[in-house]
Parts: C-alpha cells; sequence; structure tokens
C-alpha cells in the first residue's frame, strides 16, 4: 500500500490536516458497543494510525484493544498522545496485505483503509484474512459509489451495497448497512458506506 508514502503524511501532517479525523468517531463506537457484548471481546481496529477511536474504547472499558496500522510514525503518534494507556493497547505495524494474525477478533474495524486496495489480488488476501481471522463481527467503512475519486492523493475503490455483500459473502451475512457523509476538517463532505458483517456458523 506504499509505507513511506503513509509515513511521509503522518510526519508532515498535523491530526487536523487529515481527511478522516473525527475526534469521536461516533458511528464506528456505537457499532462496536452493539456487538461487543463483553468487555473482553477482542476488538482489531485496522488503520487506526492516530485516531481516537482507541482512546474511546478505552475509556468505555475494552480491555484487549489491538490497532494495526503500517505508519510507525502513526501509531507513536497515538502511544504519546496516551501516555501510560498505550501500555493497555497491543499495537502492531503492518501493510494490512501483509498481516499475520495471531490470534482471533470478536470484532474487526476497518474505517477507511479497504479502499486504498486497488488490486484484486491484495482485497482477496484480505478478505481471506477476515475470513480466518474474525469469530464475531467485522465492522466495515469505506468510500461509497458516491464518494470521491482519491484520498491523500492515492487513487481509491468505491462500492455500494451490493458490491460489498457479494465480495464478503462466502462465510459472512450482511446485517446491516447505511451510507454516511463525513464531514472532514476542511468543511467538505467523504460519502462512506458503512457495513456490518456476522461470521455464518460453519
Amino acid at each position: 500500500m506504499g509505507k513511506e508514502h503513509w509515513e511521509n503524511i503522518y510526519v508532515t501532517k498535523g491530526m487536523h490536516e487529515l481527511s478522516w479525523f473525527q475526534k469521536v468517531p461516533t458511528t464506528s463506537l456505537e457499532l462496536i458497543k452493539k456487538f461487543a457484548k463483553n468487555k473482553q471481546d477482542a476488538i482489531l481496529d485496522v488503520g487506526g494510525g492516530d485516531g481516537f477511536l482507541v482512546d474511546n474504547l478505552l475509556v468505555l472499558g475494552y480491555t484487549d484493544i489491538t490497532v494495526l496500522d503500517i505508519s510507525q510514525n502513526a501509531i507513536d503518534r497515538a502511544k504519546k498522545r496516551l501516555g501510560k494507556l498505550a501500555d493497555k493497547v497491543k499495537w502492531i505495524v503492518a501493510d494490512i496485505t501483509e498481516f499475520v494474525p495471531k490470534q482471533e477478533y470478536v470484532i474487526w474495524h476497518d474505517r477507511a483503509v479497504f479502499h486504498f486496495l486497488t488490486h484484486l489480488d491484495d482485497k482477496e488476501n484480505y478478505r481471506k484474512l477476515v475470513n480466518t481471522a474474525v469469530s464475531g463481527y467485522f465492522i466495515l467503512a469505506t468510500f461509497s459509489d458516491q464518494g470521491p475519486n482519491k484520498c491523500s492523493g492515492l487513487e481509491i475503490c468505491k462500492y455500494s451495497e451490493l458490491d460489498l455483500q457479494a465480495f464478503f459473502s462466502d462465510i459472512f451475512r450482511m446485517t446491516s448497512s447505511f451510507k454516511y457523509n463525513h464531514p472532514t476538517p476542511f468543511g467538505t463532505y467523504q460519502n462512506f458506506i458503512f457495513s456490518v458483517f456476522n461470521k455464518m456458523n460453519e
């Protein structure tokens, strides 16, 4: 996905210069609270960077949180912000296309990583990862068919509800899907589609 590109983004841009910035990621939090019934449920935030989802999950009392990001700089920024609380989180620096999970996750949360995968091989690797690493719910927020054509200077892929349902339907059932207009710090909007998938009993 271009590690050097993302390391540079997190070195040169402040938090409020990032289009995906959310002080309180309300939509993601509400979905996680709905499906992570136990505070001990393992939660993975893919592409969490220096975002505030982890802060809010810690406040809510979740105890098994993993944040994965391709950028060491992003992870370091999050750790610095959290201080001693960072010790309560598992941090993984990895490209999602090369990630080798060491545990299963009740909740896999991805807001704005999947749409950066533009090659079919990478998308299929992602699907295999989700299929094997998720025991409960897969929460995906990606650019909708009404979303932008580029993000952070990179080409992206846009998706409809039917696109996502078809792609992940081998062992997941889509339980809900809705569009959301994300307000960026620049006064513009990016149209996302949030989808929740439940792993079907094998």
